[in-house]
């Protein structure tokens, strides 16, 4: 799967965000509030990926299985979309990458940018961004909950892996909580009290109008 794009850089000095992550245990956060049924599996899209987005998107319970995985194809960057079914408040950000140097360098994270690409993917701030540790067990990165208050859509962009040619996810998962999408209220103007200024005149009403009888 061929497709062109800018290997610009993304580093530190030029996104001028914070690497605050926790890969201690998780305990029953990631069970209790882990918003795998309010993810929506069918519309998750991977780019330059040789399997499907939401083979990633798993339960919490199978989170460790290697079986199914997704890996970047044409090289060692993947970018992978994320749709919620309502509007969700994130605090973490659970991973299960690699193995070894397969294990990505970064991940950025793009709250509402349903359109991100590869073309525009490298130059742009992320909403938040971290530094990826190998390991077989699932990562928790601690996310700033003022950043991620209302998302309808979450973007994961892996710019490069730690030295093998392709990327390889097992695992993505988030720990936040979900509230039902507002729909915009709809708002009906009444007219209170008829203005004759606001309205056509009628042909043969002009003038005087006699009271009945006269």
């Amino acid at each position: 799967m061929a497709h062109n794009h800018n290997h610009g850089s993304c580093a530190d000095e030029n996104h001028n965000h914070d690497h605050d992550h926790d890969h201690g245990p998780l305990g029953v956060a990631g069970a209790r509030e882990n918003l795998y049924v309010h993810i929506d599996r069918q519309n998750v899209v991977a780019l330059n990926a040789t399997g499907e987005g939401p083979e990633v998107i798993k339960p919490w319970d199978e989170r460790l299985d290697e079986q199914v995985f997704l890996e970047s194809d044409a090289d060692d960057q993947m970018i992978i979309r994320v749709p919620f079914t309502g509007q969700v408040k994130l605090r973490s950000l659970l991973l299960k990458t690699g193995p070894g140097d397969q294990t990505p360098s970064k991940v950025a994270l793009f709250a509402n940018d349903e359109n991100l690409d590869f073309s525009d993917a490298p130059d742009k701030t992320p909403t938040q961004e971290f530094d990826v540790a190998q390991g077989r067990e699932v990562g928790e990165y601690a996310l700033k909950p003022a950043k991620f208050p209302n998302v309808s859509s979450i973007s994961l962009f892996f710019p490069a892996s730690q030295g093998a040619p392709t990327t390889r996810v097992y695992y993505v998962g988030f720990v936040g909580s979900w509230s039902e999408r507002k729909k915009e209220p709809i708002i009906t103007v009444y007219e209170a009290q008829a203005n004759l200024a606001d309205h056509e005149k009628i042909v043969g009403t002009e003038g005087n109008v006699s009271a009945p009888g006269t």
